[in-house]
C-alpha cells in the first residue's frame, strides 16, 4: 500500500440513531443524482436516510466533504443491518449558498509536493450575492483545469481524475450544478445520493416549512436567545449570532441572497430594504418559491421536516451549533435527526512515511508550531563538543559575571549598569558565532528540510489539517479509486467499532 490513513476523531461522542417512520417523498426523486439502485431503494415505502451534506465548491472542494459522504454511505450500511430494512446515505447539495469566497478555490499537491491553489475571477465587491446555484462558470474555468493539467503528478490516474472533473465543470454551468455532478460520479459507488436542494419540487415542498418559521420570527429569536445563553452557560458556545430579530430565513432580493429581519410589523431585507408583510411573502412563496431558502439553523429542520432523515452526519462547526436548535424543531414540530460526528483524519503517503522514518518523528511532530522538528534535525548535525563548548561558555561567563556584579558594586556602586552590559556582549558573541554555525548546518541540510517541508505539507498544508484545504483531486490523480476505497473501509470500520461501544480511535 502506497498509502495509510489515520483517524483524528472529532471530540463527539457518537449517539446512536433510532428508526423514525418511513418513506421518501415521491416527488422529490427527481432532485435525486444517484445510481438507479440507490434511487430504486428510495421507493420503498419503508426507506429511512442518513444525512448529510455541504455547500458546492471548486473541484468539489475540500476533503472533508467526501469524509462526510462517505461517512454517511458508512453510517447507513450499520443501521441498515441493525434495523432490517433500507437505509440510504444522501448528500444534501446546499446550491442557496452565496458565499463565493468559499466556494471559489481549490488547493492540490503538484508533482514536486508544494501546495498549488487556483481561484474563480473574484467577485465585484458591489455584486450581489448570487447563490451558487445560479452562479455560472465563465471561460477563466478552462484555465483552472488547466492548471490542474499542468501540476498533477504523471501517473496512470491523473487523466482519468481530469477526465471526471471536465465533464462537470465547464463554461456555462453552475457552480452548483457542476459539484453536483462531478459529486455524484464519484460517489456512486458507495450509494450516494446527491440531493439538489434548489430543484423546483424541494422550494415547493419546502415553502410551508419556511414561512411557518417566518411567522414565528419573534418567538423563535427569543427561545434562540435564552438557549445560546444556556449553552454558554456549560462552555458549549455554539458560535452563531442570535437574539437580533433575524428570522431563519433568507430571500433573493435586489443585492442577491438575503436575511429577513423584524422591523414592527415587517420583515426587511438586511442589505437591500425591501419591505414584505407576511401576507406578502405567503404570496412569494406560493408564486416563486425558489427565491427563498432556509439559513444555518433552518436548514436541517427543513431537512428533517421533508425527508425520512434519522441522522445528521456533521463537522466539528455543525456539532457546536446544532444543539441551539433545538427550540426550533419544537416550534415547528419537526422530528429531530441525531448529530453524528463524521470521520475525520489524515492519508498518510508512502513519502511522508519515509520522511517521518528517516528522522524517527511523528505525525504529531510535524503537526506542532514553530519548525520544531526542523530545529531538532539542525541541532543533530552540530557536533557535540561546539554544543558542549557553547553552553560551557555561557555557563562561565554568567559565573564570572555574577562575581564582577556582586564584588564590584561592593567597591563601586554605579558599576552594577556597566558589568551587565559587558555581560550581555559577551553573552551576544557566543550566541552571534553559535548562529553563524546553525545558519551553515541549515544550508548543508537544506535538502533534508525541504523533505520535511514537503511532509509537512501533503498532511498539514497552510499549518491546516489536510482535509480543510487539499481537494479530492490531489489523491485521486495519485491513487485512483484505490484512495476512496481504503478511506470507505477505514470509515466502515471506525463506525463499526464505535457502535459496538468499543474506543472510536485510530
Amino acid at each position: 500500500m502506497t498509502f495509510r490513513t489515520v483517524t483524528t476523531p472529532l471530540a463527539t461522542a457518537l449517539e446512536i440513531p433510532l428508526p423514525r417512520e418511513g418513506g421518501f417523498p415521491p416527488e422529490l426523486l427527481d432532485a435525486c443524482l444517484a445510481p438507479a439502485e440507490s434511487l430504486e431503494r428510495l421507493r420503498d415505502p419503508q426507506v429511512l436516510v442518513v444525512t448529510t451534506g455541504q455547500q458546492p465548491g471548486l473541484f468539489t472542494g475540500p476533503l472533508y466533504g467526501v469524509h462526510k459522504a462517505l461517512s454517511a454511505a458508512a453510517l447507513a450500511s450499520h443501521l441498515e443491518r441493525r434495523w432490517e430494512r433500507p437505509v440510504v446515505p444522501v448528500f444534501w447539495i446546499a446550491g442557496d449558498d452565496h458565499d463565493f469566497a468559499e466556494a471559489n478555490h481549490s488547493s492540490w499537491l503538484a508533482a514536486d509536493g508544494t501546495l498549488t491553489s487556483w481561484s474563480l475571477p473574484p467577485r465585484a465587491a458591489e455584486a450581489a450575492l448570487t447563490p451558487m446555484y445560479r452562479e455560472r462558470l465563465g471561460e477563466a474555468i478552462l484555465e483552472g483545469l488547466e492548471a490542474l493539467e499542468s501540476s498533477l503528478p504523471h501517473s496512470e490516474f491523473r487523466d482519468a481524475t481530469l477526465g471526471w472533473l471536465r465533464r462537470h465543470y465547464q463554461p456555462g454551468q453552475t457552480v452548483s450544478g457542476a459539484y453536483n455532478g462531478a459529486l455524484a460520479e464519484l460517489l456512486a459507488p458507495w450509494g450516494v445520493v446527491c440531493f439538489d436542494s434548489t430543484h423546483p419540487a424541494v422550494k415547493r415542498r419546502a415553502a410551508p416549512w419556511l414561512m411557518k418559521a417566518a411567522g414565528l420570527t419573534q418567538d423563535l429569536d427569543r427561545d434562540l436567545a435564552l438557549r445560546d445563553a444556556d449553552l454558554k452557560a456549560v462552555d458549549a458556545d455554539p458560535r452563531v449570532h442570535v437574539g437580533d430579530g433575524a428570522s431563519l430565513v433568507m430571500i433573493e432580493a435586489a443585492q442577491g441572497r438575503d436575511r429577513l429581519v423584524v422591523e414592527g410589523a415587517h420583515l426587511v431585507t438586511r442589505r437591500s430594504g425591501e419591505t414584505f408583510t407576511l401576507e406578502e411573502l405567503n404570496a412569494l412563496a406560493a408564486a416563486e418559491p425558489e427565491r427563498l431558502s432556509p439559513n444555518v439553523l433552518l436548514r436541517p429542520v427543513v431537512e428533517s421536516a421533508l425527508l425520512p432523515t434519522v441522522a445528521y452526519v456533521a463537522g466539528p462547526g455543525e456539532l457546536r451549533y446544532l444543539p441551539l436548535t433545538d427550540p426550533v424543531y419544537r416550534r415547528l414540530r419537526v422530528h429531530v435527526q441525531v448529530p453524528v460526528p463524521r470521520w475525520s483524519g489524515l492519508v498518510v503517503e508512502r513519502r511522508v512515511d519515509r520522511v517521518l522514518e528517516k528522522f524517527e518523528a511523528t505525525l504529531d511532530a510535524l503537526g506542532a508550531p514553530d519548525q520544531a522538528l526542523e530545529r531538532r534535525v539542525v541541532l543533530s548535525h552540530m557536533p557535540s563538543e561546539i554544543t558542549e563548548a557553547v553552553v560551557a561558555v555561557t555557563d562561565a561567563i554568567n559565573r564570572a559575571y555574577d562575581v564582577l556584579a556582586a564584588s564590584g558594586s561592593r567597591i563601586d556602586p554605579t558599576m552594577a549598569k556597566p558589568v551587565e552590559g559587558s555581560r550581555r556582549q559577551a553573552l551576544g558573541a557566543v550566541e552571534h558565532i553559535d548562529k553563524r554555525l546553525r545558519g551553515h548546518l541549515k544550508k548543508r541540510e537544506a535538502t533534508e528540510l525541504r523533505q520535511i517541508a514537503h511532509a509537512r505539507t501533503a498532511v498539514y498544508p497552510h499549518d491546516a489539517p489536510q482535509e480543510r484545504i487539499l481537494g479530492a483531486p490531489s489523491l485521486l490523480a495519485r491513487y485512483g479509486q484505490d484512495y476512496l476505497t481504503t478511506l470507505h473501509a477505514t470509515i466502515h470500520d471506525w463506525y463499526q467499532a464505535a457502535l459496538e461501544g468499543e474506543p472510536v480511535q485510530s
